[in-house]
């Protein structure tokens, strides 16, 4: 065995805990610029609001959202012609893990905006909009769940009939986050024709002032255990007129092809990739607190870092946590590269949110007793990945989407 220097002091060996770098194939100069801003503001203003607004549940602060707009996060896969950033999903899930190792609410809402809600047929309106997309100043909602539909999307029973030069739609919609304070809605709606058999599935957007519910609209805020800072919404909608021109393809995102319930699904797959690094980042903060958590606590006579069995829980975290991220950057570079990739997206996203739950369940095993309360943010990073396992699509339907590519059902 060793013997320890008798001059090393504890301070000599106790140091933050490091946050990850960006290493070959995937760094570039551009791209750890990025990551360096991204950190920086992460830890020195978005963390700090989360740790003062996190508990009121209340919506991310305004003066968060403009300094979001002012780094063009909520412009980083919109066509730099347009005044986005112009970037990959690579960059995006980049981004995402480090907004999210502070505040995923923030990571979240950034993909509310990417040119999401802007595919119309209109060139000059769709320009516009994605425009404003890039600046922030175009942010919605996805009113895709419903009480009685939320994995199966295809079951959606919210339904809009034609009248004249307009759609009016009625039904229920739930877990609509930023509702409310967004600048449009997205529906997902059955079109209502009059036959007998189901109409097609399109989406609308739905224009409104922030702050406020159109006419035909109401709703109530769900009361969630975490995910604050975006607030969710069960809303009812009863004869709300749309133009007919609002027939959009959900997603900006390159690679979102198609009318309706496909655009939906291709969407979802960038959006599993992105749930992918936010779990990372919920991971990785946990892990970082409890580094710097087990240096500073001392139990019988000695610093829990220096305890073998805490030292090894720590080490199988780290692994768990580079692993995820290796895979979600693997993943995006293959999207970024026009690889069609729907299996590994759903593998991506199942492996690391399910990580994310295991590894912010260990942190607060290790903080013990102060690790379940309001005092550590450790709890909050518990919170949020619970969550991931459930929204872009639960882990059973992303192993579904696994299993079925892998064992392909025979046609009945």
């Amino acid at each position: 065995m060793p013997v320890a220097n008798p001059n090393r002091t504890r301070d000599d060996i106790t140091q933050p805990a490091q946050p990850p770098q960006l290493h070959a194939p995937w760094a570039t100069p551009a791209r750890e610029a990025l990551l360096t801003t991204a950190r920086t503001f992460s830890y020195s203003e978005v963390l700090p609001t989360a740790n003062d607004h996190d508990r009121t549940e209340e919506a991310i602060p305004p003066a968060l959202m403009m300094r979001v707009a002012e780094l063009g996060y909520f412009g980083i896969t919109v066509p730099a012609e347009y005044g986005g950033l112009g970037l990959g999903v690579f960059e995006y899930a980049m981004i995402s893990e480090e907004l999210s190792r502070a505040w995923m609410s923030v990571a979240s809402i950034i993909a509310r905006a990417q040119g999401l809600g802007t595919r119309l047929d209109d060139p000059g309106r769709r320009r516009a909009l994605t425009e404003r997309s890039a600046r922030g100043e175009w942010i919605g909602a996805a009113a895709f769940s419903e009480p009685e539909s939320g994995s199966d999307l295809g079951s959606v029973q919210t339904v809009a009939r034609r009248v004249g030069d307009r759609y009016i739609i009625n039904g229920r919609k739930r877990w609509c986050g930023n509702a409310y304070e967004g600048d449009f809605i997205l529906v997902l709606c059955r079109i209502e024709d009059n036959s007998e058999a189901p109409g097609p599935i399109r989406t609308f957007v739905l224009e409104k002032p922030r702050n406020s519910f159109p006419a035909g609209i109401s709703g109530e805020p769900i009361d969630k255990i975490g995910y604050n800072g975006i607030i969710s919404w069960d809303l009812t909608l009863t004869d709300v007129p749309i133009a007919a021109d609002a027939l959009v393809e959900p997603f900006g995102f390159s690679g979102a092809e198609g009318k309706g319930f496909k655009a939906v699904e291709n969407g979802l797959n960038v959006a599993r990739v992105q749930t992918a690094a936010r779990a990372v980042g919920l991971a990785r903060g946990a892990l970082e607190d409890t580094v710097n958590y087990l240096q500073s606590r001392v139990q019988f006579g000695t610093p829990l870092a220096d305890f073998q069995a805490l030292r090894f829980t720590v080490a199988d975290m780290a692994a768990k946590i580079t692993q995820a991220r290796s895979f979600y950057q693997y993943v995006a570079n293959l999207m970024d590269n026009g690889v069609p990739c729907e299996r590994e997206a759903a593998m991506t996203k199942l492996l690391a949110t399910e990580m994310a739950v295991e590894v912010t369940g260990q942190a607060m095993q290790l903080f013990g007793g102060n690790g379940y309360t309001r005092e550590y943010t450790v709890e909050r990073y518990w919170r949020d990945a619970r969550l991931t396992t459930i929204f872009e699509g639960t882990s059973q339907i992303q192993q579904k989407i696994i299993s079925d590519r892998i064992l392909p059902r025979p046609k009945r």
